[in-house]
């Protein structure tokens, strides 16, 4: 089994709205292993550093204002080609084209209120999980179910 780790954020949106649990049981339920997760009240230095390819685009600062809004559930998952089909459990960034089934296409219905983030490459993925995460708050172990996914 590969070990591709991904970040996945559950912005305050999410959190607020009590979809938490629902968005963890999509991961799991699809075989990947959940190794890091804290709920956090993010900074803004840390948001701007995560956001830096955006700080020139118009969003940006109601962008800023939004994650500031409210806790964050921050998580590191892990598994076979677990960025992009993280992406693909989430569903269109916009809403409105998430196919049902998905997370956004699910729960969300505005592109400014899409409940989560999910790393878009695994170069991406190894610097958010290094800026939302200290080394030794993400774990390895292999759940016992894996010979039940994995050949």
């Amino acid at each position: 089994m590969a070990d591709e780790q991904t970040f996945i954020a559950i912005k305050p949106d999410g959190v607020q709205r009590g979809l938490i649990s629902p968005i963890i049981s999509r991961f799991e339920q699809k075989g990947y292993k959940l190794v890091g997760i804290k709920l956090t009240q993010p900074t803004k230095t840390l948001l701007e550093e995560h956001y830096a390819d955006l700080t020139t685009k118009p969003f940006f600062p109601g962008l800023l204002k939004y994650m500031l809004s409210g806790p964050v559930c921050a998580m590191v998952w892990e598994g076979k080609d677990v960025v992009k089909t993280g992406r693909v459990l989430l569903g269109a960034t916009n809403p409105l084209a998430a196919g049902p089934g998905t997370i956004r296409g699910d729960f969300a219905i505005d592109v400014g209120r899409n409940v989560c983030h999910g790393s878009d490459s695994v170069e991406s993925a190894k610097k958010e999980i290094g800026l939302w995460f200290k080394k030794d708050e993400v774990v390895s172990y292999t759940p016992t179910i894996f010979k039940w996914i994995y050949e």
